[in-house]
């Protein structure tokens, strides 16, 4: 799906408001002048408010992408783009990007 790149300075949530950031950006690419973020990278999670069993199943914790470029790659992997889906463990919600660069758009 085409989109905006996702950096590193993105910002992106769970469902719960907790803050993700990625474990490992690509240095090979880089918009406004911050690394950009491979398909295959997984994502960290803080603060999600979604209580802990037996009150439901968070708090989120990693994050998993499902989907990402299919016509732009780096180091062979799809990057990831705004309209790119992810899976929260251990809760199976989304994440959500909510804000990057408005510059550099991939399909």
């Amino acid at each position: 799906m085409p989109g905006f790149l996702v950096h590193v300075g993105a910002q992106v949530m769970c469902l719960h408001a907790g803050q993700a950031m990625p474990t490992v950006p690509n240095p090979r690419v880089t918009v406004s002048s911050q690394p950009t973020v491979l398909i295959t990278t997984p994502y960290v999670v803080a603060g999600c408010t979604l209580p802990p069993p037996p009150a439901a199943n968070g708090p989120c914790v990693t994050a998993q992408w499902l989907s990402g470029t299919t016509r732009v790659f780096s180091n062979g992997q799809p990057l990831l783009v705004q309209s790119s889906q992810a899976i929260c463990a251990p809760t199976g919600t989304p994440l959500l990007i909510i804000a990057t660069q408005p510059r550099i758009s991939a399909l």
